[in-house]
């Protein structure tokens, strides 16, 4: 294969099109291939032809539909990507979809991966962020024997790799809910954190809208009448299941999570203007008592009681400060100052 289409680049790990293509006699890894021999390697008795390609073009496409005979629609999902997870069979092959999730900035971002899978050969596509597959790649030829039984063997690496990576997006993701939790339950409820909370339910809502049919496609590899898939696989498929039934609960548990702190915060919010609300009526009435006094004695009229009296202002002073405290003293009592 051309060299160049092998170089690592960038962040999301290596250069548009093919990232590997390897031929495996009896679950050892034998030659890498080009594309265009592909298909007469798959042919070969005891052989799997595993191709890893990365945002490939239509031109890249229709050189691997060529060599596998692969359905023209799976082409077209294959190069359009955003697709939803889903199992397709055609004749003699599989068309699985499936969603990939990783933290970038503090948000989920989403890529997807593609795999074709038949008779003697495996086409794993990916778009968008994901994790390199060397480190699947490195697992199955580290387990020849398991690699030699087929290709669900691959699918299901592949697979499970994917949903064992949610769980870490979903650890970054408990780990800033309880944040925002601890900051609402000690402040008022602000413009960010309402916009974070309603980030994250909206990056939750997408994940769980990747994993559950996801749940579909692992159950629909379990059943025997898949010819491609060994009944002997049948267990790891529900394993995988397990684990995507895991991060769906975990994925509700975080949005009502969410959900009640957006709550709480709001119920934090209306206490803290109850309690202001409070202590302004409180002043409100207190300050009453000697606007209500200074009213009726500025009134200049002459007959007034106690006008002539030598001690009437200080007994007035005296009357309207006695009458403040015991006001202030039965609100501080009663919570509101």
């Amino acid at each position: 294969m051309d060299a160049p289409a092998r170089a690592q680049i960038g962040p999301a790990g290596v250069r548009p099109g093919v990232v590997n293509a390897v031929a495996y006699h009896e679950g050892v890894k034998v030659a890498d291939i080009d594309i265009d021999e592909a298909g007469d390697w798959a042919r070969r008795e005891g052989h799997i032809v595993w191709i890893g390609l990365y945002e490939p073009g239509v031109e890249l496409l229709e050189r691997v539909r060529a060599q596998f005979s692969l359905h023209p629609l799976a082409i077209e999902d294959a190069a359009k990507a955003h697709q939803f997870p889903k199992l397709e069979e055609f004749d003699d092959s599989i068309f699985i979809v499936a969603r990939t999730a990783q933290m970038e900035n503090d948000h989920i971002a989403f890529g997807e991966t593609h795999l074709f899978v038949g008779p003697g050969y495996v086409v794993s596509v990916r778009h968008g962020p994901s994790q390199s597959y060397a480190a699947v790649r490195q697992r199955c030829e580290a387990r020849a024997r398991q690699l030699s039984e087929g290709e669900d063997f691959i699918v299901y690496t592949l697979l499970d790799f994917i949903v064992d990576n949610y769980f870490p997006v979903l650890d970054r993701i408990h780990e800033r809910v309880d944040d925002i939790e601890d900051r609402i339950l000690t402040n008022a409820i602000g413009q960010s954190e309402i916009e974070q909370l309603y980030s994250l339910r909206r990056d939750l809502l997408r994940l769980r809208n990747a994993v559950a049919p996801l749940q579909d496609v692992c159950r629909r590899l379990e059943r025997t009448d898949i010819v491609l898939i060994d009944p002997m696989m049948r267990p790891h498929f529900r394993d995988v299941r397990d684990h995507l039934r895991r991060a769906e609960e975990r994925i509700d548990t975080l949005r009502e999570t969410l959900a009640f702190a957006f709550e709480a915060g709001l119920m934090n919010a209306q206490m803290q203007q109850t309690n202001i609300s409070r202590r302004l009526a409180a002043w409100a009435a207190i300050l009453a008592v000697p606007t209500a006094i200074a009213g009726i004695y500025g009134m200049n009229f002459e007959h007034m009681p106690e006008l002539q009296w030598r001690y009437g202002y200080y007994a007035v002073l005296g009357v309207t400060f006695a009458i403040c405290a015991t006001l202030y003293w039965r609100f501080r009592r009663a919570g509101w100052l």
